[in-house]
């Protein structure tokens, strides 16, 4: 895997490609002398974590046959306080679905993926408590 990253302006805006040629845009905040121009890396890991955990639990719904019909997630995370660097303590994932979905195989397919398959939950548990929590319908 190569990922590469260019500098953008005077300041940190980056472009980061991945090895598909895909683009993200990286930045700093404002009070970090930043632009605002993208999203911040500690930010990009939690989208890390939700898009590996997605990907995990919707292709283990498909095999079980489960009608996956909209498909949200939310994180929320808490950092440790004035300290460098500052480490993600806590992590909650909150899986919002509707559908044709039994709870049992919910469940079945989020505890693989963040106990399993998912590596950048793996690799952020070394550090942070992650939890979890989901809706079906709702409910």
């Amino acid at each position: 895997m190569e990922i590469k990253l260019k500098r953008l302006n005077k300041n940190y805006n980056l472009e980061a490609t991945g090895t598909n040629g895909r683009t993200v845009s990286i930045d700093a905040g404002p009070q970090d002398g930043g632009d605002d121009l993208g999203v911040r890396p500690m930010q990009m890991m939690l989208m890390g974590l939700g898009g590996c955990a997605s990907i995990d639990i919707i292709s283990i719904l498909k095999k079980q046959r489960q009608e996956v019909d909209d498909y949200d997630v939310v994180i929320t995370a808490e950092r440790e306080k004035d300290k460098i660097p500052s480490l993600f303590t806590d992590i909650h994932i909150q899986f919002i679905l509707t559908g044709k979905i039994e709870k049992d195989k919910l469940e079945h397919a989020i505890k693989l993926s963040l106990d399993k398959y998912c590596s950048v939950a793996k690799t952020l548990e070394k550090t942070a408590t992650i939890t979890y929590s989901y809706t079906i319908n709702g409910k």
